[in-house]
């Protein structure tokens, strides 16, 4: 059953859940539920509130959990969303500062790369000695530094 978006008086909210207006009445002034108020002080129920009331519902009809645990249930429920969204935005700035590090040592690789490289071009005291071995370096000028990328 899709409910319509838009805000809900109380009987028809007590009549989705089949429940009494009274129950409703009653989770509200335990504080777990509470809907907006109308100019004439009418209760409108949002889509939220209507979620969060059908979660309570579930609890204590389903489950049989007092309103004391469902108040402990709804706390625990908002305290690990809370630590999933800093999760969430510890793992994303920890990519992104991977993704930092990833560039700099690619930057840094190819950089020694290139003075490894011209190091190699150089002539060396040994090798001015002997054409031999002055051929063997100038042959070993064409490698290249491998790294993988991901």
């Amino acid at each position: 059953m899709k409910r319509k978006k838009g805000h809900f008086s109380i009987s028809a909210v007590a009549q989705m859940f089949s429940v009494h207006q009274q129950t409703i009445r009653m989770y509200e002034k335990q504080g777990l539920i509470n809907p907006k108020r109308s100019e004439g002080n009418t209760r409108l129920f949002s889509e939220s509130d209507i979620d969060r009331l059908e979660l309570i519902i579930h609890l204590t009809h389903s489950l049989g959990i007092n309103l004391a645990g469902v108040e402990m249930v709804l706390k625990l429920k908002k305290q690990v969303a809370t630590l999933k969204k800093q999760m969430n935005d510890m793992f994303q700035r920890m990519d992104q500062e991977l993704e930092q590090e990833k560039t700099d040592l690619h930057k840094n690789a190819r950089t020694y790369a290139k003075k490894i490289t011209e190091m190699r071009q150089l002539p060396s005291p040994e090798s001015e000695k002997t054409d031999n071995k002055n051929q063997q370096t100038l042959a070993m000028e064409d490698w290249e530094v491998d790294y993988e990328d991901e």
